[in-house]
């Protein structure tokens, strides 16, 4: 901090500092003496003053400003005597109409104050009406990425019906994050906002294909269901640089992104829709210290040491090759960890170090998040985020178990597989009814992962088959 203000004296700038109360309380004390210094030899009009031990010149027109969230986790307030030196101004809640408009009229909207109208009044109305999770935000950066997305409809499809694009504007960037109940609640609420408005089919049938072709490689069954989340989450990605795949386990989420990557990639090595090439980079951002994650200084030799994810960001940002790069945390979000993040996921693109270093995003990254839930995640996140729900219901046990049984040693035939099936469509149904209702469990385990234990422990059984399968292929050999 002490450098940033010897340069705003010496260069007579300003400087506003987001996010301001995040900072420690021991270092905000130290940072509300340096603040008095400058003010004090501002309020003197000297032509020198000295700071920290040094003699520097001032300028009069140098100032500080800071912004602030308070009342959550990684938030401290601010002592009294650093309060004292700033005006405090209030903001108030913008008119997003007035906004929403001008933004449209801006994209070539003629009908732009009608279809604004609508715009906020869907979120009023869903605010009001769909159910509370931690995960549903209907801020202004919500309003602001439907307006991005219509401006992206706008450009592409000129002369379509503006309430037509507009409807699919919302459905787009809403629909991926509501929970099942909350579905039909939301079609409704479009029908009576958009009446007679119908959306046309939107052609996806390439990149269908490739994610089928993909899921059959990979041994995993192409359902609907799946597909439908795959393609939410490419729409998603295309409006927003920083998204969170949401949803407990065995909800599809990895598999959803695995397979979007290698179809796209697909697409774009057959020439097809125009698209880029997928690299990703993973990291699990709990399994390691906050040091290790953004990078430390030596307390002793003051030697600053990379963390894990500068040194991907940093990686992916110099990347020149045209590719989609896709920087992925597996792992929980916490208030703590992901705030050091918020200028990243808000429209700055930037990562800030503690170095002092500042690394912007290229055109195609993204930054993605596949989470359990957002029980512990501050609004300020969960705004700056696209959000894709994913459940285990729509998957089912049942494609699990043809995946694994498509997966068996090779000796094993084809009525042994189908006996198995019937096994397995005959008893397990009961056994997960007794499991919920009569078991008390240590620990809670969904449906998929119970029969997932039962497949392994099935096929612990079968050594023999596998044996049998590796004696054939060395007498062939």
């Amino acid at each position: 901090m002490g450098k940033f203000f010897k340069g705003l004296a010496c260069s007579g700038a300003w400087a506003c500092f987001d996010e301001f109360n995040r900072i420690e309380l021991e270092v905000l004390s130290v940072v509300a003496q340096q603040v008095l210094t400058i003010i004090r030899a501002k309020a003197a009009k000297a032509q020198t003053f000295t700071f920290e031990g040094l003699e520097l010149p001032i300028k009069m027109t140098c100032n500080v400003f800071i912004t602030m969230n308070p009342g959550y986790a990684g938030r401290s307030e601010l002592p009294d005597n650093l309060k004292a030196l700033f005006r405090d101004v209030a903001m108030m809640v913008p008119d997003y109409s007035m906004i929403a408009e001008i933004m449209l009229y801006s994209y070539g909207y003629l009908e732009a104050r009608a279809l604004a109208r609508k715009l906020v009044q869907t979120y009023k109305l869903c605010s009001e009406q769909l159910s509370s999770q931690d995960h549903y935000d209907y801020g202004m950066r919500a309003v602001m990425s439907v307006l991005r997305a219509a401006g992206n409809l706008k450009r592409t499809f000129a002369t379509a019906p503006e309430g037509v694009l507009m409807l699919r504007a919302i459905n787009d960037v809403n629909l991926p994050k509501f929970v099942d109940q909350d579905v039909p609640l939301f079609n409704g609420i479009l029908s009576d906002l958009f009446p007679g408005v119908e959306l046309p089919h939107v052609d996806y049938e390439n990149l269908r294909a490739a994610l089928v072709d993909n899921c059959v490689r990979a041994g995993l069954q192409p359902l609907e269901a799946f597909l439908t989340k795959a393609i939410q989450l490419y729409e998603m990605i295309l409006v927003r640089h920083g998204l969170m795949l949401v949803g407990h386990s065995y909800g599809m989420k990895t598999a959803a992104y695995k397979m979007l990557a290698a179809a796209l990639t697909e697409l774009n090595a057959k020439g097809l829709n125009n698209e880029f090439a997928t690299k990703t980079y993973v990291m699990n951002p709990k399994s390691v210290t906050m040091g290790q994650l953004y990078g430390q200084e030596d307390p002793v030799s003051k030697e600053w040491t990379d963390g894990i994810l500068p040194v991907l960001f940093r990686s992916a940002a110099r990347d020149t090759s045209p590719d989609r790069k896709w920087i992925i945390f597996d792992g929980p979000v916490d208030a703590i960890w992901i705030e050091n993040m918020n200028t990243v996921l808000d429209d700055n693109k930037k990562l800030c170090l503690n170095s002092g270093e500042i690394i912007a995003m290229q055109g195609l990254m993204n930054m993605i998040f596949e989470v359990q839930d957002l029980a512990v995640a501050s609004p300020a996140t969960v705004s700056r985020c696209g959000m894709v729900y994913v459940q285990p219901d729509l998957l089912g046990w049942r494609p699990m178990l043809i995946s694994w049984l498509a997966a068996l040693p090779g000796a094993i035939s084809q009525a042994q597989k189908e006996q198995l099936l019937a096994l397995f469509d005959w008893l397990i149904p009961p056994c997960l009814r007794i499991a919920a209702k009569l078991v008390k469990a240590v620990l809670p385990m969904v449906d998929i992962n119970l029969v997932c234990s039962c497949m392994r422990l099935v096929e612990s059984h079968l050594d023999e088959f596998r044996w049998v399968q590796q004696g054939t292929v060395a007498v062939e050999a």
